[in-house]
C-alpha cells in the first residue's frame, strides 16, 4: 500500500504540471488567434459553436482535469493513506485534499473576481510541492516499536 500511496502522490504532482501545460497551451493559442485578427468578446464566450481556435481544448482539459481527475486522485490517496502505514501520510493526504478543494473553488470563483486567479496559481505550487513531499516521504516505512532484547 505504501507503493500505491507513493504512486498516487507522484501522479497528483504530474497532474499539476499537466494543468499548467494545458493552460499555457490554451492561452498561447488564444494570443495567436487574437494576433491573427480574432476577436474575443462575450459572444465568443457564450457561443454554442466549436471554439474558433484548436488550442481552446486546453481550457476544457484544464477544467475537467482540475475539477474531476485531481480531486478523485486526492480522495483515493486519502483512503489509501489509512492503510499505507506511512508516517504522517494521513495528514499529508488530508492537507493535499483540502488544498485541492480550495483550488477548485479558487478556479470557479476566479471567473467572478480575477484576483482569485492569482491565488489559484500560487496554490498550485503548494499542491505540487505537497504531492512531491508526500511521495518522497512515503519511501521510508513508518518506524515500528522495537521488540526483544537489544543486549544480546
Amino acid at each position: 500500500m505504501r507503493l500505491l500511496y507513493r504512486i498516487l502522490a507522484f501522479i497528483i504532482a504530474v497532474e499539476v504540471a499537466i494543468q499548467a501545460a494545458v493552460m499555457v497551451w490554451a492561452v498561447a493559442g488564444l494570443y495567436v488567434w487574437v494576433d491573427g485578427g480574432g476577436v474575443l468578446d462575450s459572444a465568443v464566450l457564450q457561443s454554442e459553436e466549436a471554439p474558433p481556435f484548436d488550442e481552446a481544448l486546453g481550457f476544457m482539459l484544464h477544467g475537467m482535469n482540475g475539477m474531476m481527475v485531481i480531486p478523485a486522485l486526492a480522495l483515493i490517496l486519502l483512503i489509501v493513506s489509512f492503510f499505507a502505514k506511512v508516517r504522517g501520510g494521513i495528514v499529508r493526504a488530508l492537507v493535499l485534499l483540502v488544498l485541492i478543494v480550495l483550488q477548485v473553488f479558487l478556479g470557479l470563483w476566479g471567473h467572478e473576481a480575477a484576483i482569485l486567479g492569482l491565488f489559484h496559481g500560487l496554490n498550485a505550487f503548494l499542491i505540487y510541492g505537497g504531492a512531491l513531499m508526500a511521495g518522497i516521504r512515503a519511501r521510508k516505512p513508518a518506524s515500528e516499536p522495537v521488540t526483544g532484547n537489544a543486549t544480546q
